[in-house]
């Protein structure tokens, strides 16, 4: 029986607007199908019992079953005796490559491979080990040469760091959930940048944030006066940002950004959650990284959460939090709730890899401009309407399609044997119909037939008007 069940009233806040001019059971397995596809149900929930749904959605019941019974037909939901219908993804299971799932090509995260000098690195941590073996096991704050590595790099960034004031976490996930539990009340504000990571928005919310959204734009970025009055009118208890290479937009803050909203959640004694995951992985932005910390001359609270998952691999869960001593001793007591420490073997790797993490981010530097030439090019060639900016660092792009077609298109793409992400799995409450994230993560030869696939998927559902476009654009 599954233990992860999700309730009527979530499903129905999920679905948003989800009835277009199709038969009204189709349209629900649709929006449902797309849920699952993208993650905002995952597979092995239950869903709501029929009637309950039914009542919710205010449908008859006769829909919901007939919306469940495609479902079922198509491998998207399973009846377990017991559990009710239960989501899965046809066919899940490993694939043939790191980005191929039984035939279907899996651009749905934007990550890249492992660094080659992984495995080197590894084996010389695992050498390591046995000096390890009798003082450490449960380590819940870091290893100190660790965190003593972490500190020096944020020194040599230009913002000075002792050791105690980093906190080695189960990857930057992990540190952001940890943060929101520790920080936030039920009912507490929390801005959020709109669009935003999904994983963010989905911890404060689980910790019972009610989030005032902030938009961000790949061409103008953030708008400051809205950010900085945000936080002035709504004093909100934590303003989680993504100032480096925003994902998804790409966007970067100026300097004098970071500082207006240094000074105003000095103000309102905000808690500023800087996400730095992706800071480092420039292509040409022209200018070195620099910690968002060090622009602020006001005294604010600031959190930093930075990781290896996106510069070295996802695979490798170690992340941390740079705070103030208080702060990681207050973080530290807390997190025996939901875990026992950091697994050393992993923290000896990445003390391994981060002397050669000047070489390892030239590669990546490398690696993210040809794709990223890649995609603009092949983008203004076969879908010249699309607006596709030029970003300067990051992992994707943010590409506008001009008509609310986004998860149409996600489906169609399906077809086609790619998985993607649509534009509203990085909004609140189905925005972002109008956008699709293209990863530039992966290699030259998966990502030119990705684009093949999203090109065979437009025309496809450009043969027929777009299904209730008013309405979608009402929530863009």
């Amino acid at each position: 029986m599954s233990d992860v069940h999700i309730t009527a009233r979530a499903l129905a806040a999920l679905l948003g607007r989800w009835r277009t001019d199709d038969a009204a059971y189709r349209s629900l397995a649709d929006r449902i199908r797309l849920l699952i596809l993208d993650g905002r149900i995952p597979a092995d929930t239950r869903l709501p019992a029929e009637r309950d749904l039914a009542e919710r959605l205010d449908v008859s019941r006769t829909t919901v079953t007939a919306a469940y019974r495609e479902l079922r037909d198509s491998d998207f939901l399973e009846s377990i005796r017991g559990s009710g219908s239960v989501a899965q993804l046809p066919g899940a299971g490993p694939g043939p490559s790191p980005a191929t799932t039984l035939g279907y090509l899996d651009f749905s995260k934007a990550a890249l491979p492992a660094v080659p000098r992984l495995a080197d690195a590894a084996q010389r941590a695992a050498h390591r080990l046995p000096h390890y073996l009798d003082a450490f096991d449960y380590d819940t704050v870091g290893l100190p040469e660790l965190r003593s590595a972490i500190a020096d790099r944020y020194i040599d960034a230009g913002l000075p760091t002792s050791p105690d004031e980093i906190l080695v976490t189960l990857g930057a996930q992990h540190a952001i959930g940890l943060i929101a539990r520790t920080h936030l009340s039920r009912g507490d504000r929390a801005v959020i940048e709109h669009p935003t990571y999904p994983h963010a928005h989905d911890a404060l919310r689980a910790a019972g944030a009610r989030l005032v959204p902030v938009v961000v734009t790949a061409e103008d970025g953030w708008n400051t006066d809205d950010l900085e009055q945000a936080i002035d009118q709504s004093s909100p208890t934590i303003a989680y940002l993504m100032p480096d290479f925003h994902n998804p937009t790409g966007a970067t803050m100026s300097v004098d950004a970071r500082r207006r909203v240094c000074r105003a959640a000095a103000r309102q004694g905000t808690v500023l959650v800087v996400d730095e995951t992706t800071a480092e992985l420039d292509i040409d932005r022209g200018a070195p990284f620099v910690p968002f910390a060090a622009s602020d001359d006001a005294g604010a609270k600031i959190l930093t959460v930075g990781s290896v998952g996106k510069t070295v691999w996802g695979g490798l869960r170690i992340g941390w939090i740079r705070a103030e001593r208080g702060v990681i001793r207050k973080l530290v007591a807390a997190r025996t709730v939901g875990d026992l420490g950091t697994p050393i073997l992993d923290q000896l790797t990445v003390l391994e890899l981060l002397p050669t993490m000047p070489e390892i981010l030239r590669g990546r530097r490398d690696q993210l401009a040809a794709t990223r030439d890649l995609v603009e090019r092949v983008l203004a060639d076969r879908l010249p309407h699309w607006e596709v900016p030029h970003v300067n660092g990051g992992l994707a792009i943010w590409a506008g399609l001009g008509a609310p077609v986004s998860s149409q298109l996600v489906l169609a793409a399906r077809s086609q044997g790619l998985l993607i992400a649509a534009g509203p799995r990085f909004g609140i409450d189905g925005a972002f119909e109008r956008f699709l994230r293209i990863p530039i993560t992966y290699p030259l030869a998966e990502t030119e037939r990705a684009l093949d696939a999203l090109s065979v998927a437009w025309r496809s559902i450009m043969r027929a008007p777009v299904p209730d476009a008013a309405l979608l654009a009402e929530i863009v």
